[in-house]
């Protein structure tokens, strides 16, 4: 297994590979070759420890001189080797994650430019790449982190997969996505969403059972190719980028059912600042987290009088079981749903015979 940026060599370090389980994660990238050194270190130019993820530099006779007509990135990408007494030597700052074994030997783990932090957790798109590919479904994949800032809330960040299926036979015109059922289409005709149906029913378990929950894509879509760059790179650009509040709903959108889910659909949309809800969304797949979560039960106890813990959101994460929950847990038969039916009556009141309640209340 061979590993080398071509700012250094084609190959800057090698592994034999003697067995590799399919299961297993990437194969190491072993030591470097002759006249050339690796070096993991922290932000701090420090070298980590065995175990300890870092970024890789690479030393020796195979490091470029720099990018042509560029000074400002080598300025950026070639640093002073500080490990050596030979005047002028630099070290390439690959921008790779890596970590020595115990046998002396070289994991790499992804792109560091690529780790990004989705409510509080650290994710490392390539290993949900990884994972995805391992799928037998699947040909290749992307991961795609989006950014979204509403008016009020602070920035959320949600994770988009998006997959191309493996050809069974390539020796014929098979399409490439052949080995999936076909999905429901939201571009034109190029782009199609898995929000449950679509990809094989096992994929979300698929990683669900691999990665943990909140390594999981909220949205996962279908493509016929993954868009590439003049150099052979996935163009993240053209990627389409699916409207979160419809790509993340269920495929079966089903409306509120009686007044209590209809006021906790209505809570879920202010919170979350979703749209187009329905009662078996997901509430952690809509971009949810323990700091909303606290919000919602905050205003369950406030409108229903129902003291829930906050790991009931957890526990009832739609809107659904949510509202089983709630009135299941009234003080007075009936409370929860007379409130919420006279609070959706309100609602429908013109906002003039509204002011004129509200005034005739305050005079008496």
């Amino acid at each position: 297994n061979h590993y080398g940026p071509t700012e250094t060599t084609v190959v800057a370090s090698f592994a034999r590979v003697e067995h590799q389980p399919e299961s297993a994660p990437l194969p190491p990238i072993g030591r470097p070759i002759g006249n050339t050194q690796i070096y993991i270190l922290d932000p701090q130019f420090n070298p980590v420890p065995i175990g300890v993820a870092g970024e890789l530099y690479i030393g020796g006779a195979g490091v470029a001189r720099g990018y042509l007509h560029h000074p400002a990135l080598t300025a950026e990408k070639f640093v002073p080797d500080l490990f050596t007494d030979q005047p002028g030597s630099r070290l390439y700052r690959t921008g790779d994650r890596a970590r020595y074994l115990a046998d002396g030997s070289i994991q790499f783990l992804g792109r560091i430019d690529r780790q990004v932090k989705v409510r509080g957790f650290r994710i490392e798109l390539g290993e949900i790449e990884s994972v995805l590919a391992q799928h037998p479904a699947v040909g290749q994949a992307a991961v795609v982190a989006y950014e979204e800032t509403q008016p009020g809330r602070a920035a959320d960040t949600w994770l988009v997969a998006y997959v191309v299926g493996e050809q069974k036979n390539k020796g014929t015109k098979e399409q490439s996505t052949a080995d999936f059922p076909s999905p429901t289409a939201v571009g034109e005709g190029k782009a199609r969403s898995d929000r449950g149906e679509g990809l094989p029913h096992d994929l979300r378990a698929f990683l669900k059972e691999r990665l943990p929950e909140y390594f999981v894509p909220s949205t996962i879509i279908l493509l016929d190719a993954l868009p590439l760059t003049p150099n052979g790179k996935i163009d993240q650009a053209a990627l389409p980028r699916p409207d979160r509040s419809r790509a993340e709903a269920t495929p079966e959108h089903v409306g509120p059912r009686n007044p209590v889910e209809a006021v906790l659909l209505d809570m879920w949309s202010q919170v979350l600042g979703a749209k187009h809800l329905g009662i078996h969304d997901h509430f952690f797949r809509l971009g949810g987290h323990s700091l909303l979560a606290t919000q919602i039960v905050a205003r369950i106890r406030q409108i229903f009088h129902v003291d829930l813990p906050v790991q009931s959101v957890f526990h009832a994460p739609t809107i659904a079981q949510m509202a089983a929950l709630v009135v299941e847990n009234e003080t007075k038969p009936g409370q929860v749903e007379k409130i919420a039916r006279i609070l959706k009556e309100i609602q429908r009141l013109p906002a003039d015979d509204l002011k004129k309640m509200l005034q005739q209340k305050q005079d008496t």
